[in-house]
């Protein structure tokens, strides 16, 4: 975070313990951090011995997915469960084509079939274009993978600066190998000149994406300032996660008007990609809900895998978000005339708080 963010978030919320009166009760009743990571580590408990369905489905909702809208559903049936795309979560300005949707519902699958594994029901994922684009994830006999199993509960999109520390040519050896998945090509970058490169269109992206008043109303609409909002939702980008201090919901959206300026972000980003150790980008073979799926599933894997190793990973996608920023980072990673998928910087790092989920409930149909 920059000195001008923090000034200002800081110095607004000196301004409202001030105030007393209305505004100070809103401070005081935004619900406390204690709550919220203890509700988050309910979400994450381990599976049980014999877990049920609806334990599965609780650790496929730990995957990632855009803005955190969980537009998912899941319907169990006999030996599989179907998840289908919740289209009224979807995010039409950022994600007019559904590409960022289908992607979330490959990410969940793959959780999902770790979590069977881990009880010896391990089985396959079909992707059903007849089924309003569902996934079908089918139960088997066989054994999963523990090392990405155990990760789940622990993987988070870490939007924070990183430590700058090399990752190891075994270790990024063992990342690609771990994110194979048919259809998807998986290119690591660890060159800085090359990182840099990157790092250009994600700020560029990132320009054209602040100067549209409809993708910065999308954005506000999923973001939770307080704990008690973030866990009342269940859903959203909680700022806390981003490494921003707890707000009053009437004051966060005011203090973001602000802080969310092309100069603060365009440093943000440079900042984060220059301590990163290197930049995944993700491809699938054609461009349609079957390989965002299968997208989805890799860059899910690499993020497992990287939590097992103790490295971190977030998202900078917007050079995939803008089409006019695709085709250069396309050729800049070696796969011209392809469309990237997704974009994710890793490195080390602490963790930050974890983001909220919705009950298990409130997905299953």
């Amino acid at each position: 975070m920059t000195s001008r963010r923090k000034a200002l978030l800081v110095g607004g919320g000196a301004v409202v313990l001030g105030l007393g009166g209305a505004a100070g009760l809103a401070w005081r009743q935004m619900g406390s951090m204690a709550d919220f990571e203890a509700a988050a580590m309910q979400t994450r408990a381990v599976l049980p011995a014999a877990p049920e369905i609806r334990d599965l489905i609780r650790y496929a909702t730990l995957a990632a997915n855009g803005h955190n809208t969980q537009a998912w559903l899941f319907r169990p049936g006999d030996n599989a469960i179907t998840i289908l795309p919740d289209m009224a979560r979807r995010t039409p300005v950022v994600d007019p084509d559904d590409h960022h949707v289908f992607v979330s519902l490959g990410c969940a699958a793959e959780n999902l079939m770790l979590a069977a594994g881990a009880a010896g029901r391990s089985g396959e994922i079909v992707y059903d274009p007849t089924g309003d684009g569902a996934v079908v994830a089918r139960f088997g006999g066989s054994n999963g993978e523990p090392a990405l199993f155990d990760a789940i509960p622990h993987r988070q999109s870490t939007r924070s600066d990183y430590d700058g520390s090399v990752v190891s040519a075994s270790d990024l050896a063992l990342l690609a190998a771990m994110s194979a998945v048919p259809g998807v090509d998986v290119v690591l970058v660890t060159e800085r000149a090359q990182m840099t490169r990157i790092a250009d269109l994600v700020i560029a992206g990132n320009a054209v994406q602040i100067a549209d008043p409809a993708f910065v109303a999308e954005l506000k609409h999923w973001l939770r300032f307080s704990p008690v909002a973030a866990l009342r939702a269940g859903d959203g980008l909680f700022s806390v996660a981003s490494g921003n201090p707890a707000l009053p919901e009437w004051l966060g959206p005011r203090l973001f008007d602000l802080v969310f300026t092309e100069k603060a972000e365009t440093a943000k980003y440079a900042g984060q990609i220059a301590t990163s150790a290197g930049i995944a980008v993700f491809s699938g073979a054609a461009a349609d809900p079957e390989h965002w799926v299968q997208v989805g599933r890799s860059c899910q894997r690499f993020s497992l895998q990287a939590t097992a190793m103790g490295l971190k990973s977030a998202y900078v996608n917007q050079p995939v978000e803008v089409p006019a920023l695709r085709a250069e980072l396309a050729a800049l990673v070696g796969l011209p005339g392809r469309r990237p998928d997704i974009v994710m910087r890793f490195g080390r790092a602490p963790a930050m708080p974890y983001s909220a989920r919705r009950p298990v409930d409130t997905v299953m149909i």
